[in-house]
């Protein structure tokens, strides 16, 4: 059967046409992502000294940079994501439905991408398995990377549980409609389902949703990522209680920017203009700049209370930060983005288009990126220890590095058209309250 625009089923059209688009689209993140792997194994086959990494002391430069700064964005997008996606559930959000199951993709894919990360930047993957996973009972308590796999693993395994939940219920009402290729995938997905299952299901996804808000900002990205870097007093760029609040405003400006991304290219390309509406794209801009505005402030916390009567390791790590002009055009990019595109909407709401929103989200991602990786490379070049003062080194990312990042991006835009194909990214729910709200309306204005 054909699903036709404007009905519920109108959700599953990606999965019944493939464009000569989408194949090209694949084709150019293939391209990219086997790049990317051609240049991992040349790392692999030399060492990480191909990379722009350095020996940290005598040697100088960072043993630290994109790669770390590049996880570090990739699980703040991750645990953004999925925060937006449970506020949903639990404070009843509606309105924002259309984007939920595609905050959840996207929490999945980029805690994948982060993943990766700590596997290149080990060096050789064998010492996840015996340097972490082996030696689990003493390293979880002294590695900070067991810890961040074990966050990541505990992340991906709650966020799949959440999003197996919510995909029950479409793969049943919508199956005479889904590929018949992934039929033995979906009748593991709806073992033992039944017709009064929906009410179960939802108390389900209410707790773990529940959970999920309870340990982002408390055990994730603003309680044991930040405190990977926030407990070490010997980097005083580092240092401090606001590293926590700071992550996680990070986390949730970038993860808002990805979704807008992603909702504005699906809206675009399967012509999804009345489910995801423009004031939905106006709504999501509107918390961009909330998120935006708690970056901005806890950028100025951290500048104020660095410049004022420092100690001399704080004050001439905030130097060194504050003469980067990357860092100036990151922060300024989301003040200019926040005040100048965002703010001014409420003077004159004309100003809001969904394209303009697009550029803006692209814009705060790169932003927050770059913000990222140099707070690890200039936090990690200026330690409290007068042996390294005389060797400050140098780090500048290699195309090894590049090529990391574009692949993992690649990758994450590769999977979203994997799985539009596979399974609706828009859950039935929304689509059935956008009819329902439809309905109502029509009839209120006959009446």
């Amino acid at each position: 059967m054909t699903a036709k625009e404007g009905s519920p089923i109108d959700i599953v059209r990606p999965l019944q046409k493939t464009s000569r688009k989408w194949y090209a689209i694949a084709v150019l993140c293939l391209l990219v992502l086997g790049a990317w792997l051609v240049g991992y194994y040349y790392q692999l086959s030399n060492g990480l000294i191909v990379t722009g990494l350095g020996d940290w002391g005598s040697g100088g430069g960072s043993t630290w940079g994109l790669y770390i700064g590049s996880f570090i964005w990739w699980v703040g997008i991750a645990h953004g994501g999925i925060i937006l996606s449970a506020a949903v559930r639990l404070i009843g959000l509606k309105r924002y439905q259309p984007v939920a199951r595609m905050a959840e993709f996207l929490t999945l894919f980029a805690l994948m991408a982060a993943g990766l990360f700590i596997l290149v930047h080990v060096g050789r993957p064998d010492r996840l398995v015996s340097s972490v996973l082996l030696n689990y009972q003493n390293t979880v308590h002294t590695s900070p990377l067991a810890w961040d796999l074990t966050v990541i693993t505990a992340y991906f395994v709650l966020t799949a549980t959440y999003l197996g939940l919510t995909l029950r219920y479409d793969i049943v009402k919508l199956r005479e409609y889904l590929p018949n290729f992934m039929s033995p995938v979906y009748r593991v997905m709806t073992i033992g389902y039944r017709e009064d299952e929906e009410e179960v299901m939802q108390r389900m996804v209410w707790w773990v949703a529940l959970a999920i808000i309870i340990m982002a900002p408390l055990l994730l990205h603003g309680g044991v990522i930040p405190w990977l870097f926030a407990v070490l007093p010997n980097f005083p760029g580092w240092y401090g209680g606001i590293m926590g609040p700071t992550f996680l405003s990070i986390a949730l400006t970038s993860a808002v920017a990805g979704i807008i991304v992603a909702a504005y290219v699906f809206r675009r390309v399967y012509d999804w203009y009345h489910i995801v509406t423009d004031e939905v794209m106006r709504g999501l801009t509107l918390w961009l700049g909330f998120f935006s505005l708690m970056f901005s402030w806890l950028q100025l916390q951290q500048i104020v209370t660095g410049d004022w009567h420092p100690t001399v390791q704080t004050g001439r790590a905030l130097d060194v930060l504050l003469a980067e002009p990357l860092y100036w055009l990151s922060v300024g990019s989301i003040f200019v983005i926040l005040v100048g595109y965002i703010f001014a909407q409420a003077v004159r709401p004309s100003i809001f288009t969904p394209e303009r929103s697009l550029v803006a989200s692209i814009i705060v991602l790169a932003a927050t990126l770059t913000e990222k990786i140099l707070f690890v490379i200039e936090g990690f070049d200026t330690p409290a220890f007068a042996l390294y003062y005389a060797i400050p080194g140098s780090y500048f990312p290699s195309v090894i590095e590049m090529l990391a990042l574009l692949g993992t991006i690649a990758l994450v835009t590769l999977a979203f058209m994997i799985v539009s194909k596979v399974v609706p990214v828009i859950e039935l729910h929304a689509v059935e309250h956008h009819k329902d709200e439809s309905t109502t309306a029509e009839s209120e204005v006959k009446q």
